[in-house]
């Protein structure tokens, strides 16, 4: 309830209050119950595509270097093209919880927000293109190579006394 003037002035003219009759009692009825009925169907279609998502199992495949380190990643965009792909389902790339874009292979689990009372947990495995060569045995074994510097210097040190 506000005062006639507001309301007359400011709040009618500029749609963002009605008068309270009996149609537009209705009226709001009929727009909550149609709101009520969206929120229930998106619920439903979230819990669905969670279910989908929960059963899904991707692999990524990243170029990796001699030594095993990756110079690409995967992110956010990467996993909803692949989603699109797997699921045809349409998924923001906000609604992924990454903190950071994937560098390293192996099994991974990020969160989806479908909806606010939904999580889907989407579990995933990031493969090398190429496995990491192994270094040469020999290279371990070898012995440490001897400073010989500072040795030269004491031995001149010796010889000058």
């Amino acid at each position: 309830k506000v005062r006639r003037g507001y309301a007359r002035n400011y709040l009618l003219p500029r749609g963002k209050a009605y008068e309270v009759t009996p149609g537009a009692l209705r009226k709001l009825d009929a727009l909550k119950q149609k709101r009520a009925e969206r929120e229930v169907r998106e619920l439903n279609e979230a819990e669905e595509l969670a279910r989908r998502i929960g059963k899904t199992r991707l692999v990524f495949t990243l170029e990796t270097g001699e030594t095993g380190k990756a110079f690409g990643s995967v992110t956010a965009q990467d996993i909803v093209n692949r989603l699109k792909n797997e699921l045809g389902a349409e998924i923001d790339r906000h609604k992924i919880v990454l903190e950071r874009p994937i560098k390293d292979t192996g099994e991974h689990e990020v969160a989806i927000r479908l909806h606010h009372d939904v999580t889907a947990q989407l579990v995933f495995q990031v493969k090398s293109a190429e496995e990491p060569k192994p270094e040469p045995v020999s290279a371990a074994t070898e012995e440490p190579k001897k400073r010989r510097f500072f040795r030269r210097q004491k031995e001149d040190k010796k010889e000058t006394k």
